[in-house]
């Protein structure tokens, strides 16, 4: 059995500038832990494969197509592929959101 602790984990880098560790990385899925402090943000961008986010803590704004939504610990929001999403956390806690990209992408992410 493989166990990780997500905050031993190493930063993964990305475009963002916010902090994400990887949490499952095989040929058939990829999974990361999001955590945004207050104010932080992702830039808008597209993914080549469907995502799913579960907000693990606090409280954030999601945007995905034109919709732009509130949403707090315990909520799964569906991002299909080839649509814009994006994420905001404007509250004065932090945010964490656990990310599945299904199947793993093989293509590049492209911001907006």
């Amino acid at each position: 059995m493989k166990t990780l602790k997500m905050s031993e984990q190493p930063l993964a880098k990305n475009p963002h500038g916010v902090d994400v560790r990887r949490a499952y990385d095989s040929k058939h899925a990829l999974s990361s832990v999001i955590t945004f402090q207050p104010g932080e943000k992702l830039i808008r961008h597209i993914t080549p494969v469907d995502v799913f986010f579960y907000v693990l803590e606090g409280e954030g704004v999601v945007e995905v197509g034109d919709e732009k939504k509130i949403v707090s610990k315990d909520t799964v929001i569906d991002s299909p592929k080839d649509i814009p999403h994006c994420w905001y956390n404007e509250s004065d806690g932090i945010l964490r959101v656990l990310v599945v990209k299904a199947p793993r992408p093989t293509g590049k992410t492209k911001l907006l």
